[in-house]
């Protein structure tokens, strides 16, 4: 009876442990389950969470192309920046952005000389108007009021009037007028109305950037200080890590060297090629050469033995070269620059009436060194060749006197800022046969935002 109760026990134990393992595995299926579900939750997440950084990196790649994309299209250095004003929907700025550069510049001189301004003359050279040393005691000298902007994204535009005291009367003249492109392709820049020719490396600059009170002597006697004109200039930018620029102008003809507008207003026109590069760390360099080619028709110019007529061709040829040292770059402290141009000058046609073909030629050399903060000192030698002209010119414009122009310059200056200038310069002149001490006490300021000067 015992016996048969165990075996019935035993019995019931084994057909109930497949029920135990049904119960059990269903169990740990829902848990399985469970932990599936909370890994897709977890992973759907995650895969929502890298498609909205993928959204946003997106955006950021599209708004830093759209960036480059306007750097690239940016104006030169001497273009101002188009105001971020509305636009219209052909994409140029609105009539209310715009918003030009204003600045004024102003000059000052004390000047002292033994000999008479007025009387100025170089023998055995036809001197270009205003070609003189200035006016003696206080004066002006040459202010100027320039405006310039962006005309749009691919115009810029740039008017400078110069304020100058005359024979006791204040006078304005139109100095530059023109507009110039900011987009053309392959390193092409066009430029067109009123400007200084880029022939040589003074002639370009403005007066008051100059480093000395007044021009050299070949720039003088060769171009009446200056050349600009109205006319048209296109420039190219080689694409190279050495610098190089070639252009060409055409321009009316109507200043000295020129005279007269010659070939119906197209009498002149000019060639340069400049190029220039660093030599380390520390220094840079720029060389080049110019042509100007003129057609003077009637053009009266002075002398040291009066005033002058001539109508032919006259050709002008420029080399220069700059190079400017400053520890690793930076001119704070302290700087040097060295400048150094010839000039010739070959003309052929009739002077009052007579036949003429000469060549007459000049150079200057010059260093400023700036040895402290603030402080700059320079020295400047320059020299001219009036050439023979011969018997037949004896007595005229073109008697040089068996003279040799030359003269010595020492400068002392002290600059407050970048805005404010304050030299004292000292010429030892024997352009003339009676040698000339020349002491000048200048100023130069500069108001409201100004384009940065070339090289």
């Amino acid at each position: 009876m015992y016996k048969r109760k165990i075996l019935a026990a035993s019995i019931a134990v084994m057909l109930s442990l497949p029920l135990c393992a049904v119960a059990v595995d269903s169990a740990e299926l829902q848990q399985i389950r469970k932990e599936m579900q909370q890994i897709n939750e977890q992973y759907e997440a995650r895969i929502k969470a890298l498609e909205a950084r993928v959204e946003q990196a997106e955006a950021k790649a599209a708004n830093a192309q759209a960036v480059a994309e306007t750097a690239a299209s940016a104006p030169p250095a001497n273009a101002q920046t188009v105001s971020s004003a509305p636009q219209d929907t052909l994409g140029s700025a609105s009539a209310n952005a715009f918003n030009p550069a204003i600045s004024l510049v102003l000059v000052g001189t004390l000047a002292e000389f033994d000999n008479d301004p007025d009387a100025y003359g170089i023998p055995g050279f036809a001197l270009g108007h205003e070609a003189g040393p200035g006016e003696e005691g206080f004066s002006l000298g040459e202010s100027e009021l320039n405006i310039e902007a962006n005309i749009d994204d691919k115009l810029f535009g740039s008017l400078t009037l110069a304020l100058a005291s005359e024979d006791g009367e204040t006078k304005v003249e139109l100095e530059e007028a023109y507009i110039q492109t900011l987009a053309l392709p392959s390193g092409f820049t066009l430029k067109g109305g009123r400007f200084f020719s880029r022939i040589g490396y003074l002639n370009e600059l403005h007066a008051h950037a100059d480093d000395f009170v007044d021009r050299p002597l070949a720039y003088r006697a060769l171009l009446a200080n200056q050349y600009g004109d109205d006319g048209v200039q296109v420039r190219w930018i080689a694409p190279t890590d050495l610098f190089a620029e070639f252009g060409g102008e055409w321009f009316r003809g109507d200043r000295f060297p020129g005279g007269g507008a010659d070939n119906e207003g197209k009498g002149t026109y000019s060639v340069f090629a400049h190029v220039g590069g660093d030599i380390g760390a520390s220094q840079s360099w720029r060389a080049g050469l110019s042509h100007l080619r003129a057609k003077a028709d009637g053009r009266e110019t002075e002398g040291a033995f009066g005033p002058s007529v001539f109508s032919g061709d006259s050709n002008v040829t420029i080399a220069d070269l700059v190079w400017k040292w400053a520890p690793n770059g930076d001119p704070g402290r302290t700087n040097l620059k060295f400048q150094a141009e010839y000039l010739q000058r070959d003309e052929d046609g009739l002077l009052n009436d007579t036949a003429y073909s000469g060549t007459q030629d000049g150079w200057y050399a010059q260093g400023v060194y700036q040895f402290m903060p603030r402080w700059r000192a320079g020295v400047r030698y320059d020299r001219l060749n009036a050439g023979d002209n011969g018997a037949a010119f004896a007595g005229s414009v073109l008697d040089d006197l068996g003279h040799t122009p030359e003269r010595f310059t020492a400068l002392l200056e002290y600059d407050n800022s970048e805005f404010s200038r304050l030299r004292l310069q000292y010429n030892l002149d024997e352009s003339q046969p009676d040698t000339d001490h020349q002491l000048f006490l200048n100023y130069v300021v500069s108001l409201g935002a100004h384009s940065a000067h070339p090289f």
